[in-house]
């Protein structure tokens, strides 16, 4: 007789200052797990091990091992599943992923996506839209796509890198590389940093919010040339995409009065004949997205795995 597989899915969030596990039964059971992710770059191994270290808690937990596992990563991968690039954890650079994680979790089918890809993913559940494009605002800019219900470009294929579409050719420099990324315009530090340029002196998350609540000159500037971007880079996806609805999030978009309705306001005037500009909403799970979105990931690769390099 067949081996029945165990009956749990498990999602791992890997954020900048912590790591969310959540697993999930069949039955409807659920147990989660957080514990701090550190700041430094110590390495793949010691990094491997606190995850592993993850697993086991949620593994005692279950009592079963896990059928499928959707990963949150905050890293770039590239077509050969090696890391490409990651930003606070250079050492990762070169590393083979999958194997990587399969040795977390022996036996589960793995995937893994950019935290904008899961959120996207969870969100499109939440609001029950089969095409639905997702914006993460916070230290950087994250993106994600559901068309017809599955993700663009999906597991193993890349990531959907809203952030670095160029909506402003020469503009500032991204730290990819290039000018005009919308991240380097949209993002939460590169707003303060406008603010501050047109201030004459720095500018804190909640000053901003203050000062564009009493409708400061600079602060309404700085943040309208962040909504006019955002709005240049879901116009550009709405036109070759055609998603039904676009979702705001990140903690940059939560901390900010009014910063959907913004980016809706200055998206409107760039719609056209027979290309309706999409509504734009604030995202139901919030900080939630990428651990719900995680689960779901796992779930639908739960018949497939992804291939390893």
């Amino acid at each position: 007789m067949a081996a029945v597989p165990p009956p749990w899915h498990l999602g791992i969030d890997i954020g900048g200052t912590k790591v969310a596990l959540r697993a999930e039964s069949a039955g409807g059971r659920t147990e989660e797990h957080l514990f701090p992710w550190p700041h430094d770059d110590g390495g793949p191994d010691r990094d491997l091990a606190l995850l592993a270290d993850g697993v086991a808690t949620l593994t005692a937990r279950t009592g079963d091992g896990f059928q499928a596992v959707g990963v949150a990563m905050p890293a770039t991968v590239g077509p050969d599943g090696r890391v490409a690039a990651w930003p606070s954890r250079p050492s990762w650079t070169g590393l083979a992923l999958g194997p990587a994680l399969h040795a977390l979790v022996p036996g589960a089918v793995i995937a893994w996506a950019d935290d904008g890809d899961v959120g996207a993913l969870a969100e499109a559940e939440a609001a029950d839209c089969a095409d639905l494009l997702y914006v993460g605002v916070g230290t950087g800019i994250g993106g994600g796509l559901v068309l017809g219900g599955r993700l663009c470009p999906g597991p193993g294929r890349g990531s959907f890198e809203l952030g670095h579409l160029v909506v402003a050719p020469g503009g500032p420099k991204c730290v990819c590389g290039r000018r005009g990324c919308l991240q380097a315009i949209a993002s939460g530090p590169a707003t303060l940093a406008r603010a501050g340029e047109l201030r004459g002196r720095p500018v804190a998350h909640g000053e901003l919010g203050e000062a564009l609540r009493a409708a400061r000159p600079w602060a309404t500037a700085a943040v309208d040339a962040t909504c006019e971007a955002l709005a240049t880079a879901i116009m550009g996806v709405t036109e070759l995409l055609h998603p039904g609805l676009v979702v705001m999030g990140g903690g940059f978009t939560a901390g900010i009065d009014n910063l959907v309705d913004r980016t809706a306001t200055h998206l409107a005037p760039l719609s056209r004949p027979g290309r309706p500009a999409p509504p734009v909403a604030p995202a139901r799970l919030g900080g939630l997205s990428s651990l719900r979105g995680a689960v779901l990931l796992a779930r639908t690769v739960t018949d497939r795995a992804v291939p390893l390099p």
